[in-house]
C-alpha cells in the first residue's frame, strides 16, 4: 500500500522534531563540559603514561659500592633484613632499555621543555584561530607521537626525547585555548563549577596508571602507547564535530540558552579578536605574577607525585606494577570528585558571601599546596607502614585539586578578556616546576634510591610547595584588573558583545562584588 507524500514529509518533520526536541535538553554547555572533561583526560593520559611505563622500558641501575646499604631499606627485602616482607610482592622487573637515571630523567622532562615555550604561542594561536582549531590540532599531533614512541624507543633514546618534545610543544597550547573559551561560553556565576572540567586531568592520570599498569604487566608497555594515541585520534573527531568557539555559531544551541548566556557572562566579556593583547600589562601585573608563582610550588609537589610516584612505589615500597599503576592511580582518580567539591564549596560560599571572592581563592590555594607540601614531607620517615603511606598520599594528592578553586581559578576573575594569554604568561613560570622536579630528584637519586635520598627529595618538595605560596598571599587578589577592558578608559560604563550581530554594547553599570582594581 502506498503511503501519500505529505503524510511521510508529517513523519520526517515529527521526526525530526522529536530528535530536535531530545538536543534541546543537553545545553550546549553541558556538551562542552564533556568535551573539556575527556579532552585533559585523553591529553594527560597521552602525557603521564611514559611515567609508569618508563619502571618497565629501563633497567634499574644502581652503584655497586652501595648496593649492600641499598638493600636494607626496600620494603620488600626479607625480615632478615629488619624490615617488612610481603606475601603479594614480586622480585622487581627487570626494563628493556640500559638507561641510566640522567637518560631517564631527560626522556621524562622534555615533554615539559617545549611545553613551556608553547605557552604564550598558545594564547596567541587561540585569539587568532579560535579555541577549536587550535586544541583539536594540538590534540591531534599529540596522539600522532603517541603512536610513534614504541618504534623511536628501540631506535634511539633521542628519538623518544624528540616526540615528546614535540609533545609538550603541542599539548602546551591546550590550556590557554581552553581557559580562553570560558570567559566567552561560560555564565560568571558558572565558571567555577566549570572548572572541575579541566580535572578531566586528573582522571586522565588515574585511569592511567590503573589501565596502564594492567596491559603492561600483561601485554607489554608498547601497547600503551598505541592505545592512547588511538583514543587522542578518535577524541578529535567527536571535537571537530562537538566544539565552537562562540555560542551563537553553535547549530544546536536553545535560543533561551542562547540569551541567558549572553545575560550572565558578565558585562565586561568583549570580542578580544579587535583587540591589542596588554602583555606590559599583564607581565607586570603583581596578581597575574602572584598566580604564576604560587602555583609553581602546586605543580612542584604534584609532579613529585605524577612523575616520580611510581618510582618511590618500586624502589622503596617494592610494589609491582600492577600494585604500582592502581596505588598511584587511585588517589587521581578520586582527585576529580575532590575538584568538583571544592568548585562547588567555593560557588557555595562566594554565592552566599560568607568570604570575600579574594580570600576564597587565596584559602583553596592554601589547601591545594601548603598542605599536601606537610604530609609529602612525612612520608619519608614513616618507613615501611604501607598503610599509612598510601592515606597520606591519597589525601595529599586529592587536596591539590583545591587550586582549580584557588590560583587556577583567579585566571578568569582578574581579568577575563585575557584569561588564555594570562594562563599563559602563568603557566610559562609555573610550569618550570614540571622538568625542574624531576630533574631535582634525579640529581638527588643519582641511581642510588635509598631511603635517605627521597627523604630530601620530599623535603625540598615541602619548602617549594609552603614558600612559594607567600607570594600569593601577599600579592593575590580577585579583583578585575583595569586593562581588562581598554574600552573603559573611553567609556563611563562597559562594553560587551552582542552574539546576534557582533556589535559592541556599552553598559553603565558596574559590579561593585568585582572591583575595579
Amino acid at each position: 500500500m502506498d503511503v501519500p507524500d505529505n503524510q511521510i514529509l508529517g513523519m520526517e518533520k515529527k521526526h525530526k522534531l522529536c530528535f530536535r526536541s531530545i538536543q534541546d535538553m543537553i545545553p550546549a554547555r553541558a556538551v562542552l563540559y564533556l568535551m573539556s572533561f575527556s579532552g585533559f583526560l585523553v591529553s594527560f593520559m597521552m602525557r603521564t603514561d611514559i611515567n609508569i611505563a618508563m619502571v618497565a622500558m629501563a633497567k634499574m641501575r644502581l652503584r655497586s659500592e652501595n648496593s649492600s646499604n641499598l638493600t636494607e631499606l626496600y620494603c620488600y627485602t626479607s625480615v632478615t633484613n629488619g624490615t617488612q616482607s610481603f606475601e603479594d610482592q614480586k622480585p622487581m622487573e627487570e626494563g628493556e632499555f640500559d638507561w641510566d637515571s640522567t637518560v631517564q630523567s631527560a626522556i621524562l622532562g622534555s615533554f615539559y621543555w617545549c611545553y613551556i615555550l608553547s605557552q604564550v604561542v598558545g594564547g596567541v594561536l587561540t585569539q587568532r584561530f579560535g579555541t577549536k582549531t587550535v586544541f583539536g590540532f594540538s590534540q591531534l599531533a599529540t596522539a600522532i607521537a603517541s603512536l610513534l614512541i614504541p618504534q623511536a624507543a628501540s631506535l634511539h633514546f633521542s628519538a623518544v626525547i624528540a616526540l615528546r618534545s614535540l609533545q609538550g610543544m603541542a599539548s602546551g597550547l591546550t590550556w590557554p585555548a581552553m581557559y580562553a573559551l570560558v570567559g566567552i561560553w561560560i555564565p560568571s556565576n558558572e565558571r567555577t563549577r566549570f572548572m572541575s572540567s579541566f580535572q578531566g586531568f586528573s582522571f586522565g592520570i588515574g585511569l592511567t596508571y590503573m589501565v596502564c599498569g594492567f596491559i603492561i604487566g600483561n601485554y607489554g608497555w608498547r601497547v600503551v602507547f598505541y592505545m592512547n594515541g588511538s583514543l587522542g585520534v578518535a577524541w578529535c573527531l567527536l571535537w571537530w564535530l562537538l566544539a565552537f568557539d562562540l555560542p551563537h555559531k553553535h547549530p544546536r544551541i536553545t535560543r533561551r540558552e542562547l540569551n541567558y548566556i549572553n545575560a550572565n557572562i558578565g558585562e565586561n566579556i568583549i570580542n578580544t579578536k579587535d583587540l591589542k593583547v596588554p602583555w606590559c600589562s599583564i607581565m607586570t601585573s603583581i596578581p597575574a605574577w602572584s598566580i604564576g608563582i604560587t602555583t609553581f610550588g602546586r605543580i612542584w609537589v604534584h609532579y613529585t607525585f605524577i612523575i616520580y610516584g611510581p618510582s618511590y612505589m618500586k624502589t622503596i615500597l617494592g610494589f609491582s606494577i600492577q600494585k604500582n599503576g592502581f596505588m598511584n592511580g587511585a588517589p587521581f582518580l578520586c582527585s576529580y570528585l575532590s575538584s568538583v567539591v571544592f568548585c562547588y564549596a567555593a560557588d557555595f560560599i562566594i554565592a552566599r558571601n560568607l568570604m570575600s571572592l579574594t580570600n576564597v581563592r587565596k584559602m583553596f590555594t592554601a589547601i591545594s599546596q601548603v598542605i599536601p607540601g606537610l604530609l609529602v614531607l612525612t612520608i619519608g620517615y614513616l618507613g615501611c607502614q604501607i598503610t599509612l603511606i598510601l592515606v597520606i598520599w591519597f589525601v595529599a594528592v586529592t587536596l591539590i585539586t583545591a587550586s582549580y578553586a584557588g590560583a587556577m581559578a583567579n585566571v578568569v576573575d582578574i581579568a577575563p578578556n585575557f584569561a588564555g594569554h594570562i594562563l599563559a604568561f602563568a603557566q610559562t613560570i609555573h610550569m618550570s616546576a614540571s622538568f625542574l622536579s624531576p630533574l631535582a630528584a634525579a640529581i638527588m637519586l643519582q641511581d642510588n634510591p635509598t631511603l635517605e635520598r627521597w627523604r630530601r627529595i620530599f623535603a625540598v618538595t615541602a619548602c617549594v610547595a609552603c614558600g612559594t605560596y607567600v607570594m600569593y598571599q601577599f600579592g593575590g587578589t580577585a579583583k578585575e584588573q583595569v586593562w581588562n577592558n581598554p574600552n573603559r578608559k573611553n567609556n563611563s560604563g562597559s562594553v560587551r558583545v552582542s552574539p546576534e550581530n557582533n556589535q559592541l554594547i556599552v553598559n553603565n553599570k558596574t559590579d561593585p562584588e568585582r572591583g575595579d582594581g
